[in-house]
């Protein structure tokens, strides 16, 4: 299996299976000599480790990183950055059921035809758990980026929507809630129809939307490597993600030119910020915002019908332990995956001064 890594300076290769013994990853390209807060780097993993709230997964996982190497005396050394999280709490007799059937809008079936052979435990390699790691490398790439300031937070579940701007929120908040809306009201919404539609034994989708804050102007290529191609690239590698838009995004779409254009302000500002941070596909130096949608999650704990290896139909339920709505946890991955690419073209930056 190929395509295992992330990134072209500052490097991320992920490594593990969900009902594995662990999962982890090596960090490589990480410059030597920047201070590492580790339990920062740990209460970014907290943020997504399952069984934190009632609208989770309950599997009980502690999701303790253990680095292993390329950190001497609370520094990065310049060396790979090696790290690992151990499972725990692996149930894998709840997906003895589905060993020779296709769970339907998963991976079982496309990764059987291409691989010959699958782990049927949790959906194996391609289990959301490996984002974990991600989280990981992302937490570290943040200290990195000191200066530039990272938040994501849900701003819709199902047809429930956050109607602020995100500059009229507190992103203090946002952990304040299990949902990790920042509006106290739109957030307790949120979470009572979460609950309900978990006792249906269904699921629901949302929208999670990024903002980087003091981005400095000149990340990104204007080809191939545009920013933003990288972005969402980025964002539509989390499992379960279906969609990205920046900036205007598709309600761009309805404007004139006259109106959707960023005037400049004397000092190089722009007076509305349309383009997300992002012009010719190099950040301007505005705010980078984006929304990313997310899918319901494809196990329902509900009977359907499927086909087994032969094709013959079968009628089956979902069991284990899933999330009703993905949106709260993937917050962090979703910053993750944002300081992943900032990272990466902050080095690439310094590659093209002469």
């Amino acid at each position: 299996m190929a395509a295992n890594t992330f990134g072209e300076l500052f490097r991320v290769t992920t490594f593990g299976e969900s009902h594995g013994k662990a999962i982890g990853g090596i960090i490589d390209g990480c410059p030597a000599g920047i201070e590492l807060d580790l339990d920062k780097v740990q209460e970014e993993l907290n943020r997504r480790k399952p069984g934190q709230s009632a609208i989770v997964t309950q599997r009980k996982e502690p999701d303790t990183v253990e680095f292993q190497s390329g950190l001497f005396e609370g520094k990065t050394t310049g060396t790979p950055i090696g790290f690992a999280i151990y499972n725990t709490n692996q149930k894998s007799k709840d997906y003895s059921h589905i060993k020779d059937s296709y769970r339907p809008s998963h991976a079982d079936y496309v990764y059987d035809k291409k691989y010959g052979f699958r782990d049927y435990r949790g959906g194996g390699r391609s289990s959301a758990r490996e984002t974990a790691s991600r989280v990981v490398a992302g937490g570290i790439a943040k200290q990195m980026l000191s200066d530039i300031k990272i938040n994501a937070f849900v701003s819709q579940v199902g047809d429930i929507v956050l109607h602020k701007h995100y500059s009229e929120l507190d992103f203090s908040k946002i952990d304040s809630n299990p949902v990790r809306c920042p509006d106290a009201e739109t957030a307790q919404a949120m979470e009572e129809y979460i609950k309900s539609i978990k006792k249906q034994g269904d699921t629901i989708g949302g929208v999670i939307t990024g903002v980087a804050q003091n981005v400095p102007v000149g990340l990104g290529e204007p080809v191939f490597d545009k920013l933003h191609a990288k972005l969402g690239a980025a964002m539509l590698s989390i499992n379960a993600v279906k969609g990205f838009e920046y900036g205007s995004g598709f309600a761009g779409v309805r404007m004139k030119g006259s109106e959707h254009n960023d005037a400049f302000n004397s000092d190089g500002t722009t007076k509305s910020n349309r383009s997300g941070g992002i012009q010719g596909g190099i950040t301007n130096g505005m705010d980078i915002y984006f929304n990313v949608a997310f899918k319901p999650v494809a196990t329902v704990l509900q009977s359907y019908e499927t086909i087994d290896k032969e094709g013959n139909p079968v009628t089956t339920q979902g069991k284990g332990r899933h999330d009703p709505c993905v949106v709260p946890r993937a917050v962090p991955i979703v910053e993750a995956m944002l300081a992943l690419v900032l990272a990466d073209y902050t080095l690439l930056a310094r590659t093209n001064k002469l």
